[in-house]
């Protein structure tokens, strides 16, 4: 035993190193072996000051706790626990100037203190480092919201158990809090925009744009990736933009719905200041990154700045306002529960304009609102963006749900807080889009191996619809289809090349549509309705169908059958559109 000692000495006084980091390195590992923990301590240095000629390393337990700590009276936190016991072990390294090695100029091998079994040894200071690859993976894992002991589990079953791992979970907590402070000590949002930077030269159609006051100060942001810029091309018709989901100086995505009915994202847009120029800004930005394509509608929670900026940037697209918003001020402005739900009708009601003028005057009337500052004569001013009878016809893709709104915006908001940096919100934003897209590849990997169910005795237009739109609509499709045996016709009115059908409910039949059809070449080339559903949600309304089973059509006209609505929406796009979602990840 002492003959092995003594080897072991000798191999140690005789090593030479290439230089100090290797000696350090090798005084560490043999630390491992033996169960103790390393530090570095003295050091000289050159003549000149400029470079290392020795260095100390020391067991970690060498020396003791200063007096002046032992006997303070003005402590706050109960002191830590005394590691120092006054160790003597050490290795001195020194440089040979003429060579530039590094050879052991002193070894003592002796501890004043017990020494930890190997199994206990990784855990010692000196022994415990987070590798590069770690780190990456502590990253994205937070990037997730994955709590830090819920990290350090993952990582024990990666490697194989706690000692392969090479860290605790207060090294991820202090990984993660200097990871962060780094990140925020160069500027939250200069952050942002050299990551953005970043984006762009991997990604040359990734859109980005800031505005900066004259102090430099960040006032206006916006992104969009290509796929986004890509998803606004074919499904940008309605955008829903809703600012009420903020946090103090954030604002939210613009947002739409796919070809499966979900929610896709168009790009995110922040302002410190909700004002109309503000709001401007953000829109004029918005179309520069999509070609000047301007949307047909767009849906608001009523925010009267983006309002006035929407009129001004956007004039020919129709808005309306957000029905679940007015529901909740409804809640919030009305006490009496009659004038509740006679506010609440004319959201629905359908009458003629001029039949719907009359109630509004009867309603205000007898509820006596007479203040230009009320919140219902403010309601009153704004009807058109709200009341059925001023948005029939015009094209919402059936965005007036209650909260409709509401979830396609809170899904990308659910854990932002006013306290959360700019750089933390992108990275959140950047992981609630990459979820949304994984859906979406998901519904078409669904659409494409398989199609809906219908019954042997269904008929040809309903097994038509399941073949051409996607899943979630053909589902809106065959309700209509089961609607239509519910009707009946009223009477026939032929032209030359147009045939117009009234058709009414069985159990309405004073309530009466016109389906108009246009024959050309001696077959039906384009059909519509009264009703205007096939305009505004882009599905054949019940009335249509029945006329089509009338006329014995055995497949839905292409004018019933919008692209957006099917597998062919990004036919267009580069078929390898899904695989680089996490380039810059």
């Amino acid at each position: 035993m002492v003959d092995e000692s003594i080897d072991e000495y000798l191999d140690i006084v005789e090593r030479t190193f290439g230089s100090e980091d290797d000696g350090f390195e090798f005084y560490n590992s043999y630390a491992l072996e033996k169960g103790f923990s390393v530090r570095k301590s003295y050091v000289e240095w050159d003549e000149a000051n400029e470079e290392i000629i020795l260095r100390k390393f020391v067991c970690s337990r060498k020396g003791s706790r200063e007096e002046k700590h032992m006997k303070r009276e003005d402590r706050k936190r109960r002191p830590r626990n005394l590691t120092r016991v006054g160790c003597r072990a050490k290795l001195v390294v020194a440089r040979v100037k003429e060579t530039g090695c590094w050879f052991v100029k002193d070894f003592i091998d002796e501890h004043t203190h017990p020494l930890a079994p190997r199994d206990l040894a990784c855990l010692l200071r000196s022994h415990r480092k987070i590798s590069d690859e770690q780190k990456a993976d502590i990253v994205e894992m937070e990037i997730s919201e994955l709590r830090k002991h819920k990290i350090m589990d993952i990582l024990v079953m990666q490697y194989g158990g706690y000692d392969e791992v090479g860290c605790t979970t207060r090294d991820i907590y202090n990984f993660c809090h200097l990871y962060k402070q780094e990140t925020v000590a160069a500027g939250d949002a200069q952050t942002v925009i050299r990551d953005m930077m970043a984006r762009q030269e991997i990604d040359s159609n990734f859109f980005f744009k800031y505005l900066v006051d004259g102090e430099g100060h960040l006032k206006g942001f916006f992104w969009a990736d290509s796929q986004s810029r890509l998803d606004y091309e074919v499904f940008g018709n309605v955008v829903v933009f809703d600012s009420t989901y903020r946090t103090n100086k954030y604002n939210l995505p613009f947002v739409g719905l796919n070809h499966h009915r979900n929610t896709v994202v168009f790009g995110c847009g922040i302002i410190s200041h909700e004002t109309s120029k503000s709001y401007e800004w953000m829109l004029r930005t918005f179309s520069a990154a999509m070609a000047q394509k301007h949307p047909i509608s767009v849906i608001t929670d009523g925010d009267l700045a983006m309002q006035r900026a929407i009129k001004v940037i956007w004039p020919d697209t129709i808005h309306r306002l957000c029905v679940w918003h007015i529901q909740q001020n409804i809640l919030h402005h009305l006490g009496d529960d009659l004038v509740k739900e006679e506010f609440r009708s004319f959201i629905y009601d359908h009458s003629p304009i001029e039949e719907h003028e009359k109630k509004w005057f009867d309603f205000l009337e007898r509820t006596k609102v007479t203040s230009e500052e009320s919140w219902l004569h403010q309601m009153y001013q704004m009807r058109k963006l709200w009341c059925a009878p001023y948005l029939v016809g015009h094209c919402f893709l059936g965005l007036s749900s209650n909260q409709r709104s509401e979830s396609l915006n809170s899904v990308l908001y659910t854990h932002v807080d006013g306290s959360m940096a700019l750089f933390k919100i992108l990275e959140h934003y950047e992981r609630c889009l990459s979820t949304r897209r994984l859906n979406e590849s998901i519904l078409d990997i669904v659409a494409l191996q398989s199609v809906p169910f219908t019954e042997v005795d269904a008929s040809s237009l309903e097994k038509h619809a399941a073949q051409v739109f996607t899943p979630a609509m053909f589902a809106l499709v065959r309700w209509s289809t089961n609607a239509a045996s519910n009707c009946t016709m009223i009477e026939i009115l032929d032209a030359d090349n147009l045939s117009t059908y009234v058709v009414a409910k069985k159990d309405r039949r004073e309530k009466k549509f016109q389906v108009h059809c246009e024959v050309k070449e001696g077959s039906l080339d384009r059909i519509s309705c009264s009703c205007r559903k096939l305009e505004c949600l882009g599905t054949p309304c019940s009335h249509i169908l029945y006329v089509l089973g009338i006329l014995q059509e055995e497949r839905l006209p292409k004018c019933c059958v919008p692209t957006r609505w099917t597998m062919s929406a990004k036919a267009p796009f580069p078929k390898t559109r899904k695989n680089n979602m996490y380039d810059y990840s």
